[in-house]
């Protein structure tokens, strides 16, 4: 009778354990995180870079992590609040898809959840990191050497339209680090012999102004400064600058993929793809503080051919032989 009791008591034991298995729950998935400065659709290219880099290294949303998002939709005001609202969830980490005012506000929310910039103009100058090999804290990422390459532009300038002297640059006043890169195109401008006007924007209703401002101008180029509002309003800006048959000239590909003339910068998509193998390594157990700040190494340059032959342009074969991509 014993024997039968124990042989029926394990038949039940091994026909329960699968739905014992079945019901316990998964174990903890990571919440990650994501403070972005505009809409996703003002960006789209490089927020699916992140999305694409975070899949390749083997975390898949909703499946082993969580993706949170909070968008300002290109009022940097709300990004504190938005910053606070993740950090309140919590997260495991946060990504700053906001550029350098919403590493502020994310580091102004949070000194121990790890922080990582998707791009930052230059993190040490603004106090985020201690050192690009040592950043210390709890904020890691890549700088973007913004005011290192604002000099480029202008010898680019030079060499494709060479009796341009009268240059407008529409950028961003309220951006604090843009204001590095207006002082590096000021000492490029005197060497070349190249006077800037400064055109300024510091929310999405400026724009009507400023365009105002540059129709009155008569610029023989337009410079524009990339960050988060100027990309959001980079085809008004494109269409402006074609309407008026002003060459325009700005840093990350997307300008010129909008109908701008000329870009030359590091790529923005390569900067959050980059974000993703911090986040992959941050999860995995690495400290921020023990992951060096990087560096573009490579810089892309983007010439619209269409837009050239729209303004009666001939591209100098020498830069044609230079552009990392053509848009035909």
């Amino acid at each position: 009778m014993m024997g039968r009791t124990l042989g029926l008591l394990l038949t039940l034991a091994l026909l329960l354990a699968p739905l014992t298995l079945e019901a316990q729950p998964p174990g903890p998935r990571p919440r990650i995180g994501v403070l972005g400065g505009t809409a996703p659709a003002a960006n789209p290219e490089a927020v699916d870079a992140f999305r694409h880099g975070l899949h390749e290294l083997g975390w898949r949303e909703g499946d082993n992590c969580f993706l949170e998002y909070r968008w300002a939709e290109g009022r940097f005001d709300r990004l504190p609040a938005l910053a606070v609202e993740l950090v309140q969830l919590p997260v495991d980490v946060l990504v700053v898809l906001a550029g350098d005012p919403g590493v502020r506000a994310a580091q102004a929310a949070t000194r121990t959840i790890p922080i990582v910039m998707a791009v930052s103009s230059d993190p040490v100058s603004t106090g985020f990191i201690s050192s690009l090999a040592r950043p210390g804290g709890n904020i890691t990422g890549i700088s973007g050497l913004t005011p290192e390459v604002a000099g480029n532009r202008l010898d680019l300038l030079k060499a494709l339209l060479p009796q341009a002297s009268q240059v407008a640059v529409l950028w961003n006043a309220s951006y604090p680090e843009k204001v590095l890169e207006w002082r590096a195109m000021q000492v490029a401008a005197d060497a070349l012999g190249v006077t800037l006007r400064s055109v300024e924007v510091h929310r999405a209703p400026d724009f009507a102004r400023a365009f105002t401002a540059l129709t009155e101008a008569r610029p023989d180029v337009l410079i524009t400064l990339s960050e988060p509002l100027t990309i959001a309003h980079r085809r008004e800006i494109a269409d402006f600058a074609l309407t008026h048959r002003v060459p325009m000239i700005s840093h990350v590909r997307e300008f010129a993929a909008a109908g701008g003339l000329l870009t030359y910068g590091p790529s923005l998509p390569a900067f959050f793809r980059r974000a993703a193998a911090y986040v992959d390594k941050i999860l995995k157990g690495a400290k921020p503080t023990d992951l060096p700040v990087e560096q573009p190494m490579a810089f892309e340059l983007v010439i619209n051919l269409k837009t050239a032959q729209a303004l009666g342009l001939t591209i100098p074969p020498m830069l044609l032989f230079q552009a990392t991509d053509i848009i035909r």
